[in-house]
């Protein structure tokens, strides 16, 4: 008989493979200062999630994270040109034409794209980005759990949900004071303002 551990020492390969292993990357010092962009306006911290259009299932989360610099946490996303600076999942240099490269991206025909932002604090914000670029690169099938395991750490946030599903944390972020969404669609250059 199997015992539980050798079992999953195991299978241990086999679930790295079908999950993807993180695909770290780091941009130097010189590139992230250059990319560097300070967005004007208040602190904030964005979810931006990825929504199927035929069945409403979640299909990616990212934090755009507006702080002493405007960076995007895109764990396990695929939204990679070779000119970026990236670090471990962290883009730096969010500028308002890179935010739309960037939705775009993830806006197609059988996607949908839903931005919720709400103000915070400045040193919330810092130490949103912070925690984002120590979190290191995130294995495949877990953008969603990152960003939580990251909101959960920040004051105010505490009660987000631990969970890899993302129409479970954009439920639980729009249950946030203040919190402005928009919809994104394919059809609908620029999006559109959602109901809310």
């Amino acid at each position: 008989m199997i015992r539980l551990a050798t079992f999953a020492a195991l299978c241990a390969p086999v679930l790295l493979v079908a999950c993807g292993a993180a695909e770290p990357r780091w941009a130097s010092d010189e590139v992230v200062a250059k990319a560097r962009y300070e967005h004007p306006g208040p602190t904030t911290l964005t979810l931006i999630t990825a929504r199927g259009t035929r069945d409403g299932s979640g299909a990616h989360s990212g934090l755009l994270i507006n702080a002493s610099q405007r960076a995007v946490f895109d764990p396990a996303g695929n939204f990679f040109h070779e000119t970026f600076a990236e670090r471990n999942d962290v883009i730096y240099g969010m500028t308002p034409g890179m935010l739309d490269i960037y939705i775009d991206f993830y806006t197609r025909e059988d996607l949908e794209v839903i931005s919720q932002t709400v103000v915070v604090p400045p040193e919330i914000a810092e130490m949103a980005l912070q925690v984002a670029a120590n979190h290191g690169a995130v294995p495949k099938a877990h953008c969603t759990q990152s960003i939580s395991t990251i909101l959960r750490q920040l004051p105010g946030f505490e009660g987000m949900p631990q969970t890899y599903f993302p129409m479970r944390l954009h439920r639980a972020f729009a249950e946030m004071p203040g919190v402005n969404s928009r919809l994104y669609e394919a059809d609908l250059p620029g999006g559109i303002e959602s109901a809310r």
